[in-house]
């Protein structure tokens, strides 16, 4: 797509060069500090919703390369609680900076942004709709600690298996559609009612993926070289009964790991409720944590490629 000066919004924007690109810069950023490489230049952080990493990994990632920040994480501090349009906020935010990191409650909000923002607007999240900063992350993540089984010619396809909440979570949409590029077998594990809609089970098909439905978490464990998990949302059941029952079977522990692979990771974009017990914390095939420190080096290299940056070699 050519990254200088351009919008990232969905992870469908990307071919597989792209995310090819933009790994191996991010593993250039992780054995290698650029501590001057945003030196003079002005991120602003427009959330208008709750965030822990994103928002915090953005701005290390920005911080830790001399660039600075402004910007906010709570709506009601700002002129949209007097009646200002997002169009309106995001033509006054260009006037300041030089990229948007914007995360936003409405499907489309991004796409909305960058249809009249000058500079660049980085989705940081917009709805249920995509969180393609988090996807690169995933792909990182899972690079690191499968190298070479995203290549495309594979005896052995990567397993990965999503449970949870597949039809709210916007992480595993942008990821099952990233993942497509690559040779995988994608497992879908969820409630009834929670299945990951069938609009994005088909465009992974029609891109040769093999996914199919599993009954339950041991089935996954047994099966998968990724566990990707996801948070039951409470609010998404019409019945409080029906989500008490739903959850007690959605529940990780170490216990059910006693099957699982050596090489299993278990990953999740965080934050955790109660569908990871805390004893699984200790095992080895826990790498939510460390997931989340992978955000800093992929998003200083989305930074670097939007901003038009190259890296100093050192």
């Amino acid at each position: 797509m050519g990254f200088q000066g351009q919008h990232i919004i969905s992870i469908g924007d990307f071919s597989p060069a792209d995310i090819r690109q933009l790994l191996h810069l991010a593993h250039r950023f992780s054995q290698q500090p650029q501590p001057d490489l945003f030196a003079g230049k002005l991120m602003a952080t427009l959330f208008f919703e709750p965030s822990t990493r994103t928002r915090l990994s953005f701005e290390a990632a920005m911080q830790k390369c001399g660039g600075r920040v402004i910007g906010f994480s709570e709506a009601s501090m700002t002129s949209t609680k007097k009646g200002e349009s997002l169009a309106d906020t995001i033509r006054m935010v260009e006037q300041y900076a030089d990229v948007i990191v914007l995360r936003h409650p409405r499907d489309g909000s991004a796409r909305l942004a960058s249809e009249v923002s000058s500079i660049p607007v980085i989705n940081g999240g917009d709805g249920a709709n995509q969180h393609p900063s988090q996807t690169f992350l995933d792909l990182f993540t899972i690079d690191t600690l499968f190298p070479g089984r995203l290549e495309t010619h594979q005896d052995k396809p990567l397993v990965v298996a999503f449970a949870g909440d597949l039809r709210y979570g916007r992480t595993v949409h942008s990821l099952l559609a990233a993942l497509s590029h690559f040779p995988v077998k994608i497992l879908c594990c969820a409630p009834r009612g929670l299945e990951m809609p069938e609009h994005h089970i088909q465009l992974a098909r029609k891109a040769g993926v093999e996914i199919c439905d599993i009954p339950d978490l041991a089935t996954a464990v047994r099966e998968a070289d990724i566990l990707y998990m996801t948070r039951l949302q409470e609010e998404r059941f019409p019945d409080p009964i029906e989500f008490d029952h739903v959850k007690s079977t959605y529940r990780l522990t170490a216990r059910l790991l006693r099957d699982a692979q050596p090489s299993l990771r278990i990953l999740h974009p965080l934050p955790r409720i109660n569908e990871i017990d805390r004893d699984v914390d200790s095992t080895p095939h826990a790498y939510y944590f460390p997931q989340a420190g992978t955000g800093i080096p992929v998003r200083q290299a989305l930074l670097a490629l939007v901003l038009g940056k190259e890296l100093s070699h050192g």
